[in-house]
């Protein structure tokens, strides 16, 4: 015998003199079933003590209000469109709490205005206008499976955007028309939480350039991100750069010069937070985990480093006597030093200390967290790996050098 589950619903709907106004008005529950559409024309107002479940399917054409209860079954579709034709607002005293979203509304910048906070538990659909909590005071949040996709110049979140949960993130931010993207690695904890913003503005105001360390050469003046640890791990952090926004100057050759700086509050000036270079996705990572937070841009260092290493990053270990293992020619004669390889998605899969020493090197077998199994054979492909390591010198001062790159494994 089916079971029937009654639901009591209290919805006011009301239609003034033009039908563009249509109103619709929840006070009590309303409760959208599995495999069903609805479409809201009006804006819609989700009062206070009441509540609004969506299994299926909505679809907003008008502005979204919530002083209550959003919510969903985990399990179930809890697909929510927002497709109007002019600019929506979206607010509310509570939480909007959904699991799919997709913004499509072409309308007039910013097409989407956000005075409430919105966290999305979902792939999130960035597929036409831009998402602005920044001027709006709203609040956007991912949490620990939620990702999204076709983010652009005209689609995307202008504002801070927070992410929840251990999972390597891009945060799809962006400022004045134009998506900048900063992304993180693989924190390792649920409980983690981190946030970032893009600035298309000159931080030499707030954080003086001529403050810097002594190996940065130029700074970037056009654009920077803020980039914050609520709670969790220290991670790596990648910036973007565009040729529309990124000064001329920061990306001439050699663009393996261009790092990821720091302004650092307690030395009052910028610090070099290393950087590994991947000119086809235009991103620059940090050499290790980020040493602080706050503000970070990108710029040129000097070229100057003295070490004479030379780092082969194929490593194909086959049985053929050719790159058995990630070979870095000369590194026994600084044996202080820790190299750390990470995986596509930000997780440590080798670290080690005095590299090549006692057979500690990497032949494409893990050694990382529980996340990994340990002496797992990895699958083929592109990894990141950080190098630290100690220079001496005839003065009794030491210098470390901080370099980062991609390696490329194989088993044939």
């Amino acid at each position: 015998m089916k079971q029937i589950q009654l639901i009591f619903i209290l919805l006011i709907i009301t239609k003034p003199l033009f039908a563009q106004d249509l109103k619709t008005v929840n006070k009590g529950v309303l409760y959208v079933s599995p495999n069903t559409l609805m479409t809201v024309l009006g804006s819609f107002d989700n009062k206070n003590m009441a509540q609004y479940e969506n299994n299926g399917e909505v679809l907003f054409k008008g502005n979204f209000n919530n002083d209550w209860i959003t919510t969903f079954n985990t399990s179930l579709e809890g697909y929510t469109r927002f497709e109007g034709s002019t600019s929506q607002e979206i607010k509310g005293s509570k939480i909007i709490d959904l699991k799919k979203v997709k913004f499509a509304n072409s309308s007039t910048q910013p097409a989407f205005r956000l005075y409430g906070t919105a966290v999305f538990n979902d792939q999130v659909d960035f597929s036409k206008g831009i998402l602005n909590s920044d001027d709006y005071g709203g609040m956007v949040v991912f949490t620990q499976n939620a990702a999204h996709i076709n983010t652009s110049n005209d689609s995307h979140v202008d504002g801070q955007v927070y992410k929840d949960g251990s999972t390597a993130f891009l945060f799809p931010v962006g400022d004045k028309n134009f998506f900048r993207f900063a992304s993180m690695s693989d924190s390792g904890q649920t409980t983690a939480s981190y946030a970032a913003k893009y600035y298309f503005e000159n931080s030499d105001p707030l954080f003086p350039h001529s403050s810097k360390a002594s190996n940065i050469d130029l700074i970037d003046n056009t654009e920077y991100w803020t980039f914050d640890k609520i709670n969790g791990t220290d991670v790596l952090l990648t910036l973007s750069w565009d040729e529309n926004t990124t000064p001329s100057l920061i990306l001439t050759q050699p663009l393996e010069l261009i790092h990821i700086v720091r302004w650092d509050s307690t030395q009052q000036q910028w610090i070099d937070e290393g950087g590994a270079v991947d000119i086809n996705q235009k991103t620059v990572t940090t050499s290790v985990n980020v040493s602080g937070y706050g503000t970070f841009t990108l710029a040129r260092i000097k070229d100057n480093n003295t070490g004479d290493l030379i780092i082969y990053n194929a490593v194909s270990p086959n049985g053929d006597n050719y790159n058995e293992y990630f070979f870095i020619d000369g590194i026994t004669k600084y044996p202080n030093n820790k190299v750390t390889i990470y995986n596509r998605w930000g997780i440590k899969v080798f670290e080690t200390e005095n590299y090549d020493s006692k057979g500690n090197i990497f032949n494409g077998y893990s050694q990382g967290r529980a996340t990994i199994a340990k002496d797992n054979s990895l699958p083929d492909g592109t990894y990141f790996y950080t190098l630290e390591y100690e220079i001496p010198n005839l003065s009794g001062n030491s210098q470390f050098i901080k370099t980062a790159g991609y390696l490329y494994l194989t088993k044939q």
